[in-house]
């Protein structure tokens, strides 16, 4: 049996999209400027969290240059329904500042006087214009039968493979404006956006998948899957850091942990003997010695005498013959002179 062209597959898409989404119309009252920011809104977004977004960038700002004046951080505050606020004002703000650059007004009107070709390419070269943003605002404002795409209706499908992977980031369908005529683009447009958005929104959706695998039965292996709750939280808890070699021998407590080695238990001869002249760590340490206290003592005390000096057996004996020697005769007085 041969495989279904792809143009009966987007017939068959478009019959699956409408049992489950309602289409919206695009207000066609906008300029095109205005259309072309709102479009920068719409990018990956549920239509109503893009209309909150644009209303709120019109009510919080005086004017479109004090957006573009604005930095994008402040653009994104009052964008928080859309998935990526950070990126929707950014390309807000480049819009902006490109349509400035180009035309040093906010009006950019005259392209519905241009033929579709000029005003699309025209459109191509503002800064921040997405090829979502600029098929957009050919379908909705300049009457063009082009479909947008942008990444989550890009995945969809691809996951349903509708597209390949190098078109779907190249955001491309090939043939898709001849599956779809130009009456229903609009339709089939806003429809595959829906989905699209809810995918992005939430890709687990049991809706979402139940959709997807009704348009193409394999898409079922190609969804994403959910990790392990054992697997998420391995990777949110930090990984701990090695101890160093003193770290790991003690414990919180400052003590040193017990050995858990058997041959640890056992002590070592040569570890076990202090060295010479230094005590071992389980001998009490003496205090320091102070200072300037032996010169106190000594001054205290008064200087030291010096040793007296022992005599030898041979002095001993001359000094005693001489004190003999010295000694007078027994009987004899001592007389005066004359």
């Amino acid at each position: 049996m041969a495989a279904p062209s792809r143009s009966s597959q987007f017939v068959k898409l478009h019959k699956i999209l409408k049992k489950h989404y309602k289409p919206v119309a695009p207000d066609s009252s906008r300029p095109v400027l205005e259309q072309l920011l709102f479009a920068c809104c719409l990018e990956n977004a549920p239509y109503e969290a893009a209309e909150e977004s644009f209303a709120a960038l019109v009510h919080n700002f005086y004017d479109w240059n004090e957006i573009r004046v604005s930095t994008a951080r402040e653009l994104a505050e009052v964008m928080p329904g859309v998935p990526d606020p950070a990126a929707a004002a950014n390309r807000v703000k480049r819009v902006l500042q490109s349509a400035f650059e180009t035309t040093y007004t906010f009006d950019l009107e005259e392209l519905r006087k241009l033929n579709l070709g000029p005003a699309t390419e025209k459109l191509g070269k503002l800064a921040g214009a997405s090829k979502f943003a600029v098929a957009y605002v050919v379908q909705s404002t300049l009457g063009g039968h082009s479909i947008p795409i942008d990444h989550g209706a890009a995945q969809v499908l691809e996951i349903t493979e509708l597209i390949s992977e190098e078109e779907a980031k190249e955001l491309s369908v090939a043939g898709l404006e001849r599956a779809i005529p130009k009456n229903k683009g609009v339709e089939f447009g806003s429809l595959l956006h829906q989905l699209a958005a809810d995918f992005v929104a939430n890709p687990f959706a049991p809706r979402v998948r139940e959709i997807l695998v009704e348009i193409s039965p394999l898409a079922a292996e190609r969804l994403p899957r959910r990790r392990a709750k054992k697997e998420d939280a391995a990777e949110s808890k930090p990984a701990a850091e090695p101890k160093t070699a003193a770290e790991s021998t003690k414990d919180d407590g400052g003590r040193r942990a017990k050995p858990t080695d058997k041959a640890a238990d056992k002590p070592d001869d040569k570890a076990a003997k202090s060295p010479r002249g230094k005590k071992s760590a389980d001998e009490p340490v003496p205090p320091p010695a102070v200072e300037g206290r032996a010169e106190t003592r000594e001054a205290a005390d008064g200087p030291k005498r010096p040793a007296a000096k022992k005599r030898s057996a041979a002095g001993e004996a001359a000094e005693a013959g001489k004190k003999e020697s010295t000694r007078r005769p027994a009987g004899i007085s001592k007389r005066k002179p004359r």
